[in-house]
């Protein structure tokens, strides 16, 4: 039987980083690893957090090992995943006034 989409199985993986960019090819680091989530389907949430939405944990957890392959040799990763229940408590101050969470991402399934 197949199961319904719900708020605690669908999961976000939230990627956090500090990386060096001292150098030209610290930057070009950085500047990859950046691209790459991009190119993952990760959405920049603030310059060195980015973060994506999956219908399942299992999903969730290859897009964990995909950033774990593109991980830059220097610097700081931190990846954590949340379900879509836990995601939607978010709080955003930005400036002065409070703002609600971004629209929640919907995949519909043809099969």
């Amino acid at each position: 039987m197949k199961e319904r989409l719900s708020e605690y199985r669908i999961m976000w993986v939230v990627v956090f980083f500090d990386l060096p960019v001292g150098t030209k090819k610290e930057i070009k680091a950085a500047t990859q690893f950046r691209n790459s989530l991009l190119k993952l389907g990760f959405e920049m949430y603030q310059f060195s957090v980015y973060i994506r939405c999956c219908m399942s944990r299992e999903i969730a957890e290859t897009n964990i090992k995909s950033v774990r392959n593109i991980v830059p040799p220097k610097g700081k990763v931190s990846i954590l995943q949340i379900t879509d229940k836990q995601y939607s408590d978010i709080l955003n101050l930005w400036g002065e006034s409070e703002k609600t969470a971004p629209p929640q991402v919907y995949q519909y399934s043809l099969f």
